[in-house]
């Protein structure tokens, strides 16, 4: 009887001691620090939930090269920036004529730091913020506009040369938008902020990453202010150089 219980104790000893380091590996996985990324070293694995409804794991990208955007979200209490439901769009645009992801390989994430019933609003609100753009470029009686009108028209014009023409609920959404609802990444990425260019409110800094296919941190940009966003053609030129 004794020998049986000795044979039991020698087998199941490794195994135990096996499952333990197991544990203890998952766990450091788990709790596994999002630091800022440094070019030419690799970036920090995460985990997100998708808008679409998907799990989004950065590192299940494996042999794609991923560009990855921090859009700010809010730029005011109440009022969503602009700009980023355009760089999402002419994104889509750029794919969809250029074959982007394709020819490059590549995937587009982007990353909000709001929980789903925020990231929800921010897809909901980008007919009315595509139609302000259209109609600050396009006012209907332009020679009436007073001195900042004629410069908000003036900028728009510069900074938004695009035309949309998606009708309300035909907008399409093929990038995976993550939904940092801890705000882990965001944070840990050191993008996270309260208050950015004298606007208060939960948004980040605009940044966007390039990530080769082995997770190697390639290109990055972090915004000085909300107009200066590498444009898709300067995309496509890094994404090129990586080649």
């Amino acid at each position: 009887m004794r020998e049986n219980n000795i044979k039991i104790m020698i087998v199941s000893g490794p195994i135990l001691l096996f499952l333990v380091m197991m544990a203890m590996n998952l766990s450091l996985y788990s709790a596994q620090e999002i630091r800022p990324a440094v070019v030419g070293n690799p970036m920090p694995d995460f985990s997100l939930e998708s808008y679409q409804g998907k799990q989004v794991t950065l590192s299940g990208f494996k042999g794609k090269t991923i560009i990855l955007i921090f859009p700010r979200g809010l730029a005011a209490e109440g009022h969503w920036c602009h700009v980023c439901p355009y760089q999402y769009l002419e994104l889509v645009e750029f794919d969809k004529m250029q074959k982007l992801r394709e020819k490059h390989n590549t995937e587009i994430l982007f990353v909000l730091p709001y929980d789903l019933s925020g990231v929800s609003e921010w897809v909901e609100q980008f007919s009315v913020l595509l139609n302000d753009i259209d109609n600050w470029k396009n006012p209907e009686n332009p020679d009436d506009l007073d001195d900042r009108g004629k410069q908000r028209m003036t900028m728009a014009q510069k900074y938004f040369p695009m035309d949309f023409a998606y009708k309300k609920g035909e907008i399409p959404f093929p990038f995976p938008i993550l939904v940092d609802s801890q705000k882990k990444i965001s944070k840990g990425l050191g993008l996270f902020t309260t208050e950015w260019r004298g606007s208060k409110a939960d948004q980040n800094i605009p940044a966007v990453f390039i990530v080769d296919e082995e997770r190697i941190v390639q290109f990055k940009y972090i915004s000085q202010n909300t107009f200066d966003r590498p444009s898709p053609e300067y995309l496509i030129k890094i994404l090129s150089c990586i080649k």
